[in-house]
């Protein structure tokens, strides 16, 4: 027989931090992820939400500044095919310090999941280099690189001309590129194994079709780049994926199923 003067309480402290935060989001208005809102932003750490045509896609946290946080999503996405920047908007708020300890993002993620959206905290889009491991991984068709991949006539400007060693293309390639470029890195005495290579670069820009053949070109044959949905990488051996979308050896473009 229950008792008249007893019953259970459960508090949910995290579930009312969770609608709060919603809550305080949905009073905002979604900017234009531009560099110049992205600048605006106070240097304080927090939460912040990514809206693609007005829909939010992804909730994501910013353990230094939001705009760090956000300068590399806006990096990322100028490189992906299947996304305009000019639909892609997002709200920021700031939190205390002190706030970090409940997770905060994930409060968000669970608020919104529970209505269908922030698709993109479970596909994938917040990985930034997957690592060798993930080389030979099939991605699943609703994986956020095959959603949206590489851009391969994405523009590198501002190209260092002259002549230079290949080291050094590589570097600069590697920094401007909006994702990961992953290539062999010797820590012994063959460091220096891309300075054997002296390049001439006479234009100002290439795309990184054209990049990946020109460096390829000046690689012995047995070196490969391959590009993945969502990264490139090369190294001194025979690589194999199933999800590779093309290869470049020797200067040449090789469809994936040519090599498969």
């Amino acid at each position: 027989m229950p008792l008249e003067n007893h019953a259970e309480f459960k508090l949910s402290i995290t579930k009312a931090l969770g609608d709060q935060l919603a809550a305080a989001l949905e009073k905002l208005t979604p900017a234009p992820l531009t560099e110049g809102n992205i600048n605006s932003l106070p240097r304080h750490k927090g939460v912040y939400q990514l809206y693609r045509h007005g829909d939010p896609v992804y909730i994501g946290k910013a353990d230094v500044t939001l705009e760090q946080r956000l300068k590399r999503h806006y990096k990322k996405l100028s490189g992906r095919e299947n996304i305009h920047l000019e639909g892609m908007t997002f709200t920021a708020l700031s939190v205390d310090e002190d706030f970090a300890a409940v997770a905060p993002e994930k409060l968000l993620i669970d608020k919104f999941q529970e209505d269908g959206h922030a698709p993109w905290n479970e596909n994938g889009f917040g990985i930034n280099d997957p690592g060798a491991e993930r080389d030979t991984t099939v991605f699943g068709e609703d994986h956020f690189d095959q959603l949206y991949p590489a851009n391969l006539e994405w523009v590198i400007r501002d190209l260092p001309q002259g002549v230079q060693t290949l080291r050094a293309f590589l570097k600069f390639a590697k920094t401007a590129l909006p994702y990961t470029f992953r290539y062999a890195y010797y820590r012994t005495s063959r460091e220096k194994f891309y300075d054997k290579f002296v390049v001439s670069i006479e234009q100002p820009e290439m795309t990184v079709n054209e990049f990946f053949r020109f460096v390829s070109a000046q690689l012995p044959d047995e070196w490969q780049i391959m590009v993945l949905p969502g990264y490139a990488v090369m190294y001194p051996k025979e690589l194999r994926s199933l999800s590779a979308r093309k290869h470049f050896i020797a200067g040449e473009e090789i469809p994936a199923a040519a090599t498969s």
